[in-house]
């Protein structure tokens, strides 16, 4: 079965789709659509697995728990440049950006660190695409989350800023166990939340 698209999505702006035309995507427009290299991207449903790994990278509790100038976002975009504007399942963001209740992006100078939940449909953009674009954006750590024999693992990375690139800091079964500025410490049992 197809679906045809939207009349307002084919062909597109002559020019391409920009940054700023997604906060003004029509009413009936996907709920979460990220731009990446000019074109729109829309999500697919997500997994119980990407949704229950997001709950636990967020909760209070037990997730990231940043000092008080910094706070915990979730499925937001991030402004990398005029086509490029990413939306990461979760960010460790500036507590003065966060706290601007009309803001829809955040820029790479308010993110602190970005995460990215793959998913089977994602594999691609958040093993090479978007870690590569936040590592030109200077964005200082990236985690990827991924499903491994039904638990979660986590792949960390911090950016070696003289070449602008990642590099692994670890890889994490069971508890991910790290430092971004502030000591982190989750249980990766996501199914404690069920």
């Amino acid at each position: 079965m197809t679906t045809a698209l939207p009349e307002w999505f084919y062909p597109g702006p002559r020019d391409g789709w920009t940054a700023d035309m997604l906060d003004h995507l029509p009413p009936d427009a996907p709920k979460h659509v990220e731009l990446i290299d000019g074109s729109l991207h829309m999500m697919s449903p997500q997994t119980n697995f990407h949704a229950y790994v997001v709950n636990l990278l967020i909760d209070r509790a037990s997730g990231i728990r940043p000092p008080h100038h910094l706070a915990v976002a979730r499925e937001m975009t991030v402004t990398l440049g005029k086509r490029q504007r990413p939306e990461a399942d979760v960010m460790v963001v500036s507590r003065a950006a966060a706290l601007q209740p009309q803001r829809t992006s955040y820029s790479p100078e308010e993110v602190l660190l970005i995460v990215e939940v793959v998913s089977k449909e994602s594999e691609e953009r958040d093993r090479t695409t978007k870690p590569s674009k936040y590592a030109d954006a200077g964005i200082r750590f990236f985690w990827r989350v991924e499903e491994e024999d039904g638990a979660a693992i986590a792949y960390t990375f911090e950016l070696e800023p003289a070449v602008k690139a990642y590099v692994p800091t670890g890889i994490h079964r069971g508890k991910l166990s790290t430092n971004i500025g502030f000591d982190v410490e989750i249980d990766l049992d996501y199914t404690k939340l069920i």
